[in-house]
């Protein structure tokens, strides 16, 4: 379940930075583009700056269920007409809702690109929202929150943990929202939510493949350049309450195998005092879960044997304080509590004594291996630098990644792992499978 935007997020910008120019608007709107000619393809993304970790309880959700509004529809292309146009030009789109950002996409053959556009700024502006057309798609969150979390043992163990472990970050919140905010959502609190958040000078259209910048550039001023920008007011700050002793729950749920969660308070590379920090960070994550030579799956897989599943996972990348995660499961036989123990001990050792040159040698190699696979996708690249400009890192700092992973040493692995991986920063989260029939309630039918 941990999703790893992990070690290589950044790297593979610095070998073609020169690809990627940027030019902004007059009203805010920022445009990248890099140059990829290998095939006669594009991609098109738009960035919004607003997420799950934006919205106040009591609408938590909001922006994801805004997204799923923005294919239903304007005065010029009704409901379903953005999907049917992409889709008779021969392209696929899509779009994602995160902590940070929300973002629309579409791949294309590169001639039909402003078609793209005229789709995308259209709604940037002129969205339709309606009140049956929102009872339609609640329907349809509510079934996506059913499927991808209720009735998911390890998604619905990690949306606990996250309340857990955070006391007022809004990270504790889910992306896709609590169920009784999405149950009461009105039109208007999507409508307000739009009008505050979508403008121009909010988001940032990034175009990757077959393309000339100076044609993208007069293509956006087209037709984004005539929307008026807005005043977006300032976030609040949303520091962390310390964390000052372990935080433990049990949660019982009808699952087939048990399994830990374990997650440490760590800073992203936007909230750390000293940059290197978070470079560590994640080379650590790499040293533990990074392909099979990797301690974890090494030693407490093939090695002990008391993991049947094991990783880790740091995400640098986030807006505000993150979470070093654990999950485990053990092997039959083996306890929650023995897993619990294993992994401490792999985390004492890592503390106690620097990693080898050799192994913090291969850790970097697989860097640089991962970031060369990573250029034959359009989508990826342009994604990463959708995610480091959206969350307030600028898309340059990619530019600096493969330098920064360079320079951390084995000592500064220690280091973070002493300074970090501490008890008192530290929220656990057993799963004890239960049986269906322990878990339902009289009178209460149960559909697995």
């Amino acid at each position: 379940m941990i999703i790893r935007l992990c070690i290589v997020l950044f790297y593979s910008f610095s070998v073609y930075a020169t690809e990627v120019q940027e030019r902004v608007l007059t009203n805010g709107l920022k445009v990248l583009v890099k140059e990829e000619h290998r095939s006669p393809v594009v991609v098109s993304q738009i960035w919004y700056k607003v997420g799950s970790s934006y919205e106040p309880l009591g609408i938590t959700g909001i922006s994801h269920m805004l997204e799923h509004m923005m294919f239903k529809g304007t005065n010029k292309y009704p409901a379903g007409e953005f999907s049917k146009i992409i889709a008779e030009n021969g392209g696929r789109e899509n779009a994602f809702t995160g902590r940070d950002y929300t973002a629309y996409f579409q791949t294309l053959e590169k001639t039909r690109l402003a078609i793209s556009f005229a789709l995308e700024a259209d709604r940037m502006q002129h969205l339709k929202l309606i009140a049956e057309e929102l009872e339609k798609e609640l329907q349809v969150v509510m079934e996506e929150r059913r499927m991808r979390t209720e009735d998911n043992p390890r998604a619905k163990l990690q949306e606990y943990l996250m309340a857990l472990a955070y006391s007022n970050s809004p990270y504790r919140n889910p992306v896709i929202g609590w169920p009784a905010d999405i149950e009461n959502y009105q039109v208007d609190d999507l409508l307000q939510w739009y009008q505050q958040w979508y403008a121009p000078n909010n988001a940032t259209l990034i175009v990757a493949g077959d393309v000339q910048a100076e044609d993208v550039f007069k293509l956006a001023e087209h037709y984004f350049a005539a929307i008026p920008g807005k005043a977006i007011k300032t976030l609040k700050p949303h520091t962390e309450m310390e964390q000052v002793g372990v935080r433990r729950m049990t949660v019982k749920l009808p699952a087939k195998v048990p399994y830990i969660l374990m997650a440490y308070k760590v800073p992203s590379l936007n909230t750390v005092a000293a940059e290197w920090e978070a470079y560590a960070l994640d080379v650590l994550a790499a040293v533990l879960d990074g392909g099979g030579s990797a301690r974890l799956p090494a030693r407490l897989q093939r090695g002990q044997q008391v993991a049947s599943s094991v990783g880790a996972g740091y995400d640098i990348s986030g807006r505000l304080e993150e979470l070093f995660l654990f999950e485990a499961t053990p092997v039959n036989g083996q306890s929650l509590l023995d897993l619990e123990i294993a992994l401490k001990t792999e985390i004492r050792t890592l503390q106690r004594d620097a990693i080898s040159a050799h192994e913090l040698a291969r850790v970097k190699a697989q860097v640089m291996a991962q970031s060369v696979y990573e250029q034959d996708s359009l989508f990826y690249q342009a994604m990463k630098l959708g995610i480091a400009e959206t969350v307030g890192l600028g898309w340059k700092k990619a530019e600096q990644y493969r330098d920064k992973i360079n320079q951390v040493t084995a000592e500064q692995v220690r280091w973070v792992a002493d300074k970090y991986l501490i008890e008192s920063h530290l929220s656990i989260a057993y799963l004890e499978p239960q049986t269906m029939a322990a878990n339902a309630k009289p009178g209460v039918h149960h559909a697995h």
